[in-house]
């Protein structure tokens, strides 16, 4: 586990999931990384790319970063946490669509899905 889970003045690593983005794949939600602004995809979502981050780099605490939405979970305990006020930005922009990107989410979607 990191010494320091979160860190309140590092900024989010963009608007969608980092590792989606980079190779064309979709995702349902966003989570954010509390400790080094990673944004990845929930594990509902195809490739469940914030759970791997919390895996590779030992980062346990994620918050959401869906609009309107501002807990924090903690992969280490499994239980929501409370955590301070992040960087802005809060979410991804509310023009982008849920699931996403814009144009990325292919027909028959939520047969894609985790449970």
């Amino acid at each position: 586990m990191t010494e320091n889970p979160i860190d309140p003045a590092v900024a989010p690593s963009g608007p969608g999931c980092l590792e989606c983005s980079s190779t064309q794949g979709w995702w349902l939600h966003l989570r954010r990384c509390a400790a080094c602004g990673h944004i990845g995809c929930c594990d509902n979502s195809p490739s469940q790319h914030a759970t791997a981050h919390y895996k590779t780099s030992g980062h346990p605490v994620i918050q959401s970063f869906e609009p309107g939405e501002d807990w924090f979970y903690d992969y280490g305990t499994e239980q929501f946490v409370n955590g301070p006020e992040l960087a802005h930005p809060d979410s991804h922009p509310l023009d982008q669509p849920v699931p996403g990107p814009a144009g990325g989410v292919p027909s028959g979607w939520q047969a894609l899905l985790h449970d």
